[in-house]
């Protein structure tokens, strides 16, 4: 397959939010003291957002289908482009949001003419979730057909840099079932298509049917996030009306959540970008099997001492157990990287985790340090700490 999207990469993995402040030199300091490193802003901020070291996702009211219906109206698009596509804090043009079929005609030619003259920015659109219905999305069928045939007419038509989503689980009194079968189509489709992929969570409550996630329910998200290859994350909401508890108020003032994503986002980004230029070879639960999931074969280069039996999935309850997201250097090379997360988000966990070739030793990647440690065990061998809904990235070495 072409590389379509030959002039961008990620570079550093991308740590942002969905609705936030005006950028001003106050927001944009916060920002990038909370450890993000990609901001929304129109093209009179791009100079605010360069002096803070942060990236500029630009938004401006020529970035839409029609604007390519009028020769005046492209234009000024195309005169827009000229005076920010050299910018030094520019990284992307904000397209839409949440797309139905209907539309995928006109954003795959607004992308590709962004492409042409621009090929070194990514023009970003965020897609619908598996719990899109069928009228929204724009296909038919069932849930995991439907959503399939999303993504392809998504990949084929538009031809993106990036694939981008938003899903939130955490319902007032239960957990929603399909978090991880929207994680594994987009990770199969973007295999598929060598295209990287950004998962929007949860991290405010907007309606009473919702719940406020918890700091533990929010390290399960960018941990589970990294483990099925995620290369970047974004949190649903930084500050707007109508929701809580937001990661800041409307008059700027940190909350909770702020301190938690801070302490979250190095994790994140220093986890992603050790993976970066190797491939997902697989995604594997032990324990409880949500929708979407497959269970850690018995061949698995990756093991769990002693093995975890497999739990009965039960809709309206957390999943438990645990994830291991293997990567190599292609999707079907032996596997060499391994995060390791716990999915109880309720309580710590102590798992053991053993690779089949005894030979290797193991080592931990520490992302506060970015260092890696060797494993104080036998070969092939090590036991990881790991707190509720957290995460290690581990690595055979020979």
């Amino acid at each position: 397959m072409a590389d379509q999207h030959k002039g961008w990469a990620v570079g550093k993995p991308i740590v942002t939010y969905w609705a936030g402040p005006a950028m001003t030199d106050t927001a944009a300091q916060q920002i990038a003291d909370g450890k993000f490193n990609l901001v929304w802003c129109g093209e009179k901020e791009l100079d605010v957002v360069q002096r803070h070291g942060l990236r500029a996702q630009l938004t401006d009211g020529l970035l839409t289908p029609e604007t390519l219906d009028d020769p005046k109206k492209t234009a000024e698009l195309d005169a827009l482009i000229e005076r920010v596509r050299k910018h030094p804090a520019l990284y992307d043009y904000f397209i839409t949001d949440e797309p139905d079929t209907s539309r995928f005609a006109g954003l795959g030619k607004l992308v590709a003419h962004l492409r042409e003259k621009d090929p070194a920015h990514l023009a970003y659109i965020n897609l619908l979730p598996t719990y899109a219905n069928n009228e929204q999305l724009g296909t038919k069928g069932d849930v995991v057909p439907a959503y399939v045939e999303y993504l392809k007419q998504f990949i084929d038509v538009v031809k993106p840099g990036l694939i981008s989503w938003d899903h939130y689980q955490f319902a007032i009194d239960h957990d929603m079932p399909d978090y991880f079968l929207n994680l594994a189509l987009v990770r199969r489709a973007c295999l598929d298509a060598k295209l990287p992929f950004l998962n929007i969570v949860q991290a405010a409550t907007w309606t009473k049917s919702m719940r406020e996630p918890s700091e533990e329910e929010m390290r399960y998200l960018i941990w589970t996030s990294a483990a099925y290859g995620a290369q970047g994350i974004s949190y649903y909401v930084y500050s707007v009306a109508g929701h809580t508890p937001l990661i800041a108020t409307l008059d700027g003032t940190p909350t909770k959540v702020y301190y938690w994503v801070q302490k979250l986002n190095p994790d994140f980004e220093a986890v992603a970008a050790q993976l970066q230029k190797l491939k997902s070879t697989g995604v594997y639960h032990a324990g409880m099997l949500p929708p979407g999931a497959d269970a850690l074969p018995e061949t698995s280069d990756f093991r769990i001492d002693p093995e975890l039996p497999t739990a009965e999935f039960v809709k309206r309850k957390p999943v438990t157990g645990v994830l291991l997201g293997c990567f190599g250097k292609t999707e079907h090379s032996q596997p060499t990287h391994c995060v390791v997360v716990n999915l109880n988000y309720l309580a710590p966990a102590t798992v053991t985790i053993v690779s089949q070739h005894h030979h290797y030793n193991l080592e931990v990647f520490d992302s506060a340090t970015r260092k890696w440690t060797a494993a104080t065990e036998a070969k092939g061998k090590v036991t990881l700490s790991l707190p509720p809904g957290g995460g290690k990235l581990i690595r055979t070495k020979r």
